[in-house]
């Protein structure tokens, strides 16, 4: 039986990816053998998804499980069985399945907006950022450092306090709160 950590960190459509920390990573293990071929990091389900895909190709052909077996034809091929090969197509059917993605929510954006009557379409779509690029808070907030100052900040030793006992004395002169 599968521990629930594991399971719950696997995509429900797609095989051979997983989630951590946001991000969709993806592995496969070489055929009659224990070792592990590292495919990436990926921003989609959909981009690890591909590059599975290609690395099932390679190692199994035409016994590989795959998740878009209609994309077959459009992925790269490895140019041999090496880890690296392998790693190096999968990277670039995930970059494939990346721009397809993009080019589709801009056409579908479009279609939409031609079809209610105005006439136009907006060119300029923006979707959610946080999905796909990388937001840099220290340009925004135009703070070239913030990160160095705060880790700086993390070094500094905290400034002396005076014993809570020189402050009762001076402040209240005999008033505490256990003498009530």
């Amino acid at each position: 039986m599968a521990s629930s950590s594991s399971s719950s960190k696997r995509h429900p459509l797609y095989h051979g990816i997983r989630c951590r920390g946001g991000k969709w990573v993806t592995e496969i293990r070489e055929p009659r053998k224990t070792n592990r071929i590292w495919l990436g990091t990926f921003l989609t389900p959909e981009m690890a998804a591909a590059a599975y895909d290609v690395a099932a190709l390679a190692l199994k052909g035409g016994e590989a499980v795959l998740n878009f077996p209609d994309s077959v034809g459009r992925y790269p091929v490895p140019a041999s069985k090496s880890p690296e090969d392998i790693r190096t197509a999968a990277i670039a059917a995930a970059e494939l399945m990346k721009s397809e993605a993009n080019h589709n929510n801009v056409n579908a954006v479009a279609q939409s907006d031609n079809t209610e009557g105005y006439g136009y379409a907006y060119h300029n779509v923006v979707g959610p950022s946080y999905e796909t690029e990388f937001v840099d808070e220290e340009a925004i907030f135009s703070m070239p450092s913030l990160l160095v100052d705060m880790a700086e900040g993390m070094l500094l030793t905290p400034p002396r306090m005076s014993s809570p006992s020189d402050y009762w004395t001076e402040n209240y002169a005999g008033e505490n709160l256990w003498n009530f």
